[in-house]
């Protein structure tokens, strides 16, 4: 079939789903992303290439659709249709759980029954969201959990464990057997977000599922495993839900549809560069070195038993690592230690960072001999990885013993891994340009902190450029891809997130800008209160603003949404609350998200005044529509913390390049964050909604009004400090 055709017939299929549902409004702007979407999927060259063939045709689509375009019903539609035609699968991913639940809970499920042709449809989580049946029926019996329980907590509960009165482990003990008796009878079914009340990450770490560990179909209870159960309906599925994390993390890992050979949905995109960027940030302990001896000996003890040859130079390696990363400890302190300890009344870890990315000539050293001892021990528990699976392959009966030995070497890999990542990242120096200027640095930082008897240092290492590492290792492989969000473009173009996601200047991508359908000046006001305070000085501006919003909280008559910008302009802002207003206010993290959220909403349709406190997370996928948000309150403009390594690092390459790193770099990012919250007010043809901002900046600078661009068109009313 033409390209031509499979667009076509995507697009009939759309124009078919909407005509069939009952009451539905046709929106040219949803039907113009619908036919962006069929062209884009129709374009893309698939699977394989033969030996000399062209290079095969990419096709990427960026498209920003304003709130109220109908996003998920205009990509999914087409793109099912398109993946069906061409006999290939669709793999959307999302940024939020609660899109990735709203996508397999409800559209998804109602185009199944729309749709002519049947498809199937799952939600792909990592290996770590389910038990491992083998770590739970360890641990949840009395005579097999002591040796797997070394490993259940870290030496960072060292101080805490001591401390565990028995009467706590006997607890834990029958928290697993609990759980074990849930999963044979079929109560539970083995994934974490399914219980009842989620346990605690120290709970659930050491009976998660997790690669490492994992013998795979060589397990003794491979038939019945939670983990390839779901992996299972997975492979058997057209439509798969993941989300951004994974599906970074698991690039190379086969756990997904090959991005050469399926169609590529990235709802949220916004999101995907700083995904990008934590999903490549990498950090080591200096400080906390016994599961070095651990791992070795098991190491050592299994190797022996499976008789592996490459053992013989583990001793050498395990005392390598040890004495480097204690030299590398100690020329830390040396060199940053008066920096880090000056630090005593900073939120969080000291932290001191390696300007332009040059780190001192004596760290050099230590790094390469760690690289160089971390990768011939990690060659060592490949090869006694592969003698196990051969093993257990051979002695079925003996599977069980095998696995727990796979599983206690296993288990401390990860951090091997670790100090041979951030090893490798941290020895990366810039290198010196035609120019004479340096070359992209990464990102380079140390920190300090006591826990418990310890103190601990570590070392951190991050990209500083999204865009390459995306290119690098996402759109290498991607043949075709929409990327959709309500906001993607900031200050009235697409180029930042371009550049952020690593499309810009490809000749493969094209963008598209669909405006909401909402009339937002007729909806909406934004009130714009200028401060005499400077935003900038913060004590005084915290005092004027907390004042002025407590005056307008004061008419709130139904739903509103407060949201701060730092922990202590909220905590001022509910110590300043007066009496009376106490039993309506929510406070973000006073409770759990879902039951402030469920509070608030009956309170308002029991026709009260409720109003919430949020922070960063509330700002955005917080869907309050009619009168849950009549009123929304910013209480400053929400640019990044000015402390952030990466973001330091980036804008000080920047600056050495001779380019600003406040209009390229600080403007842009706050435009997408502003736009997101401020898309809290409006979420239906039937809203009307009152937004207040006040940060004078927004009105009274150049840089404000590039912010105001990237806004939907309230009526603006400005209004002065008294």
């Amino acid at each position: 079939m033409s390209q031509e055709k499979w667009a076509a017939l995507a697009l009939e299929s759309f124009d078919s789903v909407v005509a069939a549902i009952p009451g539905f409004r046709s929106r040219d702007g949803q039907r113009r992303m619908a036919e962006q979407v069929s062209r884009t999927f129709a374009q893309a060259q698939l699977g394989k290439i033969e030996e000399g063939a062209p290079e095969p045709k990419k096709s990427i689509a960026v498209v920003q659709a304003g709130t109220g375009v109908g996003k998920s019903l205009a990509y999914s539609v087409p793109a099912i249709s398109t993946a069906l035609a061409r006999g290939t699968r669709v793999l959307i991913s999302t940024a939020t759980v609660a899109l990735q639940e709203q996508l397999v809970n409800k559209d998804l499920p109602a185009l199944a029954k729309q749709l002519p042709l049947p498809f199937k449809f799952a939600l792909a989580k990592g290996r770590g969201r389910f038990v491992c049946k083998l770590k739970l029926e360890r641990l949840s019996s009395t005579g097999e959990h002591t040796d797997e329980a070394e490993d259940l907590f870290a030496e960072e509960q060292a101080a805490q464990r001591k401390a565990r009165p028995q009467a706590e482990t006997e607890a834990r003990i029958q928290f697993y057997a609990r759980m074990a008796d849930a999963l044979a009878t079929g109560e539970w079914d083995g994934d974490r977000d399914s219980m009842k009340t989620p346990p605690e990450p120290e709970a659930w770490s050491p009976v998660a599922a997790e690669g490492s560990s994992c013998t795979g179909k060589h397990c003794p209870v491979f038939s019945s495993c939670t983990y390839y159960e779901r992996r299972k309906d997975m492979v058997a599925a057209q439509v798969i839900v993941a989300n951004h994390d994974l599906l970074l993390s698991s690039l190379g890992a086969r756990l997904l549809p090959e991005l050469d050979n399926c169609l590529l949905v990235l709802d949220e995109a916004h999101h995907l560069p700083q995904t990008a960027l934590s999903q490549f940030a990498c950090e080591m302990d200096l400080s906390r070195l016994q599961w070095i001896d651990k791992l070795t000996s098991r190491a050592l003890r299994v190797g022996q038993l499976m008789e592996v040859e490459e053992i013989a130079e583990l001793p050498s390696h395990s005392a390598g690592l040890r004495q480097h990363l204690a030299d590398l400890a100690r020329l830390v302190m040396e060199i940053y230690g008066a920096d880090l300890k000056g630090q005593k009344d900073s939120w969080g870890p000291a932290r001191v960072r390696a300007p332009r990315g040059v780190l001192p000539e004596p760290l050099l050293a230590p790094l390469a001999q760690l690289m160089h001892h971390a990768s011939g021990f990690l060659d060592a528990l490949r090869a006694i990885a592969k003698a196990l699976r051969a093993e257990i392959k051979d002695k079925p009966d003996e599977a069980q013993r095998l696995s727990a030995l796979y599983a206690q070497v296993g288990t401390l890999a990860p951090r091997l891994e670790a100090v041979h990542d951030t090893a490798q990242l941290l020895s990366q120096q810039p290198e010196a340009q035609a120019d004479g200027s340096l070359g992209v640095p990464n990102a380079k930082w140390f920190t300090l902190e006591i826990d418990g008897d310890y103190i601990v240092v570590k070392a951190h290492a991050s990209p500083i450029l999204p865009g390459a590492t995306l290119r690098q290792h996402l759109w290498s492989q991607v043949r075709g891809a929409v990327l959709t969000s309500a906001t993607l473009t900031s200050c009235g173009g697409f180029d930042f997130f371009l550049r952020e996601a690593g499309l810009h200047g490809d000749a493969g991508v094209q963008t598209l800008e669909v405006a909401s359908p909402f009339d937002y000046a007729a909806q909406g006001t934004l009130v714009a209160h200028q401060t005499h305070a400077d935003p900038r000085e913060a004590q005084a501006f915290t005092a004027e603003m907390v004042d002025a919003l407590l005056n307008d909280l004061a008419l709130v008559q139904a739903g509103a949404l407060v949201l701060f910008t730092s922990r202590d302009q909220m905590r001022q802002a509910v110590d300043a609350l007066p009496s009376h207003m106490r039993s309506y206010v929510l406070v973000q993290n006073a409770m759990p998200r879902a039951v402030l959220l469920a509070d608030h909403r009956s309170r308002v349709e029991s026709g009260l005044a409720s109003i919430i406190f949020g922070m960063q997370s509330f700002g955005e996928g917080l869907d309050l529509p009619g009168a849950l948000c009549e009123s929304l309150f910013i209480t400053k403009l929400p640019f990044a913390p000015p402390d952030d390594p990466v973001g330091e690092s980036r804008a000080e390459w920047l600056r050495t390049s001779g380019r600003n790193p406040f209009n390229e770099l600080v403007v842009p990012a706050t435009a997408i964050r502003l736009a997101q919250w401020v898309g809290r007010a409006i979420r239906t043809e039937e809203d009307m909604a009152h937004v207040y901002c006040y940060d004078r900046r927004l009105v009274a600078t150049s840089y404000g009004a590039q912010l105001l661009k990237g806004l939907p068109p309230f009526t603006l009313q400005k209004r002065l400090a008294h």
